[in-house]
Formats: structure tokens, C-alpha cells, sequence
């Protein structure tokens, strides 16, 4: 009798255990499409002509303007980004609506520490004609600073990498060559 009930139990063991095996089934595709989800940008735009403002009580001030064909938005990412995977124009406006000119054929904004990525055929036309011109381009929104390692030329000057203000009033340059003259 006992030998029977093992028996018993036994069956019940293994047909358990075959209903489980054939229950699980392979869900490697959707975990995989996830995957995918996650990194796939959250939101796309097109042809976006962008305006930033600043207001006071009586006047509205255009500060700068942003052109680009399309942008991809990251911000379902744990370091969130906008990428702007077809290139940039940006108009900034300073004073007395004076304009600087910046195109880049590949931007990247970082969300969290308000850094641009400007890369390939980065090009600077300030109001007063000067003309920067690099492969790669970084801008710190914070600190309204400017930098490279990349060489780069600007006007007469060129050399690997530099920063920079801004307004390029402050700029200091790591390898340089070109001509150009000192004032004491």
C-alpha cells in the first residue's frame, strides 16, 4: 500500500511539474520590445521655429530663436536629453536686437546640467563679423560659457581647443597658432 501511495505521489509530482514547465513560455521578445520602448525617444517633433522671451511690465524682449528640422526628446531617460539629430540654427539677440549666429549640422541638450553638445560644421557668426568655426562645440547655460578640445579657427587665430565667455571678451586658447598681434 505504501509503495502505491508513492507511486501516487509521484505521478502527481511529475504532472505538476510538467504543467509548470509547459505553462512558462517564453516571454524574451517582450522583454526585449521593453527594451526598445525605454530607449526610443518619448516625443519627435518637426520643423519647430522656437522663441524664447523675456517679458517685463511693459515690453516682450525676443532673446534668442531656435530652427530646426526635428528633435527628438529623451526625457524618459535617467540623464534626459533633447537631440536635435538634423542640425540647428540659433539666433541669440543682444543688445539693440544685435544677433550672433550659430549652426551646427548635430545638437544635444542635457536636461540635468543645462550643457550643450554642438557637433560637426559648428559655425559662430557674432554681430561684430567674427567668425568661429570647430567640429565640436560645448556651451555651459549656467555659467554662459563656451569650450572645445577640438581645433578650431576664429578669425585670424586658430589652434586646439579653447573657452571662453559668451561674448568671447574672455578667451583663453590651449595650443595656438595663426597671426595675429599683442597691445601692451
Amino acid at each position: 500500500m505504501k509503495s502505491n501511495n508513492i507511486y501516487i505521489f509521484m505521478n502527481l509530482v511529475i504532472a505538476i511539474a510538467v504543467t509548470l514547465f509547459f505553462s512558462c513560455k517564453n516571454n524574451f521578445d517582450e522583454v526585449q520590445k521593453v527594451g526598445v520602448l525605454q530607449n526610443q525617444p518619448v516625443g519627435e517633433a518637426e520643423n519647430i521655429d522656437l522663441k524664447y522671451s523675456e517679458y517685463d511690465s511693459d515690453s516682450v524682449k525676443l532673446l534668442a530663436n531656435l530652427l530646426s528640422s526635428k528633435m527628438l526628446d529623451y526625457s524618459n531617460r535617467n540623464f534626459s536629453f533633447s537631440e536635435f539629430p538634423e542640425g540647428i540654427e540659433l539666433i541669440v539677440y543682444g543688445e539693440d536686437n544685435k544677433q550672433t549666429k550659430i549652426f551646427a549640422d548635430y545638437a544635444i541638450i542635457y536636461n540635468d546640467t543645462d550643457i550643450i553638445d554642438l557637433r560637426d560644421n559648428v559655425i559662430i557668426a557674432t554681430h561684430e563679423k567674427d567668425t568661429l568655426l570647430t567640429d565640436q562645440l560645448y556651451y555651459n547655460e549656467k555659467l554662459e560659457w563656451v569650450f572645445t578640445n577640438q581645433p578650431f579657427t576664429y578669425g585670424p587665430l586658430h589652434g586646439n581647443g579653447f573657452d571662453s565667455d559668451k561674448d568671447f571678451k574672455n578667451f583663453q586658447m590651449l595650443e595656438m597658432g595663426g597671426d595675429f598681434e599683442i597691445d601692451n
